[in-house]
């Protein structure tokens, strides 16, 4: 029984294979579910002390050091319209810390605050589909398309236009 699962397996991986995919890193923001490119994302933190920087705007969070590197924190809360101030770590839950999506956009690092992290899933490219009109104008801003999950709606987030958030 155990071959002919094996088999099985191997046949549904197979078939699945012939699709054409992309993977994404999942995580939520609020209750929806959001993702950026797995070729973007560098790390994945538990982010323990963010460091304010005066005079940023309200979607810089503050400035982390990851491995001697200055990487600025994006809080993509305030980037989609959902706050008007970045939380700082302070104001966080006592015994959560807060979770961020690092990313590369060219030989920059910036991490994403959000609020909590999904898997990371392979979905069909004849899945995608434009952005709806309907979707509030300021997560549009920051959308390259969604795929219909089961019962979920995945809002696939232009990683190099949210870094670019903090540009004035």
């Amino acid at each position: 029984m155990a071959n002919e699962l094996a088999t099985q397996s191997s046949h549904d991986m197979a078939i699945g294979s012939e699709k054409e995919t992309e993977d994404f890193v999942t995580f939520k923001v609020g209750a929806q579910i959001f993702g950026v490119p797995v070729l973007n994302v560098r790390d994945i933190l538990h982010l323990e002390k963010i460091a304010f920087i005066p005079l940023a705007p309200p979607q810089v969070a503050g400035s982390i050091n990851l491995r001697g590197q200055i990487v600025t924190v994006i809080d993509v809360r305030v980037c989609l319209g959902l706050t008007t101030q970045s939380v700082r770590i302070d104001d966080s839950v006592e015994g959560e810390q807060p979770i961020g999506v690092t990313i590369e956009k060219g030989s920059d690092l910036y991490t994403l605050l959000v609020d909590e992290i999904g898997d990371v899933l392979s979905v069909a490219d004849d899945q995608k589909e434009p952005i709806p009109n309907t979707i509030d104008p300021k997560w549009r801003e920051y959308a390259t398309c969604i795929y219909r999950l089961e019962g979920e709606l995945l809002i696939v987030l232009d990683s190099d236009r949210l870094a670019e958030s903090n540009i004035p």
